[in-house]
C-alpha cells in the first residue's frame, strides 16, 4: 500500500432529500471510511444539473465540481433509484459528465473501482436497473465490485435517522463500500509498482 490516501466519491439519491437510494449510499461510504479512505457524497439537489451537452463549454458551478470529483476519485459507488425499469434521468445525466473527462490523462473512469446500488419498489425493476449500472461502468471503463447490490424499498430498509435495519440490505452495501476500496488499494499499488502483482 503507497501513502497515497483514498478519495471514494459517492453519488446518488433524488430529488427528495433522504431518499432510499441516499441511506443506502451513505452506509457504503460509510464502510469505504471505515476501510481507511477519504469519502466525498454528491447527491439529491446537488445532482440537479443542465442537461449535458458535450458542445457546452460553460459549465456550471455545480456541473465543475462534480466532474473536477469524477477526476480525483480512486473508487466510486453509483446508487440509482429505479425509475421505468432503469436508472434514474438524475443519475444518468450526472454520470454523462463524465464526457468531459475524455482528454484527461485518465480518461473517463479508467481503472477506478465502481460499486453499484439499485433501489427500488420491486425485484424486477431493481435488477435491470442494477444490470444498466454495470452497463454504463463498463462503457465508461471503471471496475465494477463483484457485489452489486439490490435493494427491494417495497419493505422498510431504514429507520427514521437512516439506518439500515434489513441484515442482508447492510450486509450488501457495507461489502460495496469495502469492496471499492480493496480494489482501488490493488490499482493504486499497480499503478506505482505493477510488478508486484506479477
Amino acid at each position: 500500500m503507497t501513502g497515497h490516501k483514498l478519495k471514494i466519491l459517492g453519488i446518488g439519491g433524488t430529488t427528495r432529500a433522504g431518499s432510499s437510494s441516499e441511506k443506502a449510499l451513505a452506509i457504503s461510504l460509510q464502510a469505504a471510511a471505515e476501510a481507511g479512505a477519504d469519502t466525498v457524497m454528491i447527491s439529491g439537489s446537488d445532482l440537479v444539473l443542465p442537461m449535458y451537452s458535450p458542445d457546452v463549454r460553460d459549465r456550471t458551478y455545480e456541473a465543475r465540481r462534480l466532474v473536477a470529483a469524477f477526476g480525483e476519485c480512486d473508487g466510486i459507488i453509483v446508487s440509482s433509484a429505479a425509475y421505468h425499469g432503469s436508472i434514474s434521468g438524475l443519475i444518468k445525466n450526472a454520470l454523462d459528465y463524465v464526457e468531459d473527462l475524455r482528454e484527461g490523462e485518465r480518461v473517463y473512469f479508467d481503472g477506478v473501482a465502481a460499486g453499484l446500488i439499485a433501489c427500488g419498489g420491486g425485484w424486477q425493476a431493481t435488477g435491470q436497473t442494477l444490470a444498466a449500472l454495470r452497463a454504463i461502468a463498463h462503457a465508461l471503463r471503471a471496475w465494477p465490485t463483484p457485489l452489486g447490490a439490490m435493494l427491494n424499498t417495497s419493505a422498510k430498509l431504514f429507520d427514521e435517522d437512516g439506518a439500515c435495519t434489513d441484515l442482508s440490505a447492510r450486509f450488501q452495501l457495507e461489502t460495496i463500500g469495502r469492496q471499492v476500496v480493496e480494489f482501488a488499494q490493488m490499482a493504486s499499488v499497480y499503478r506505482t509498482r505493477p510488478s508486484v502483482l506479477f
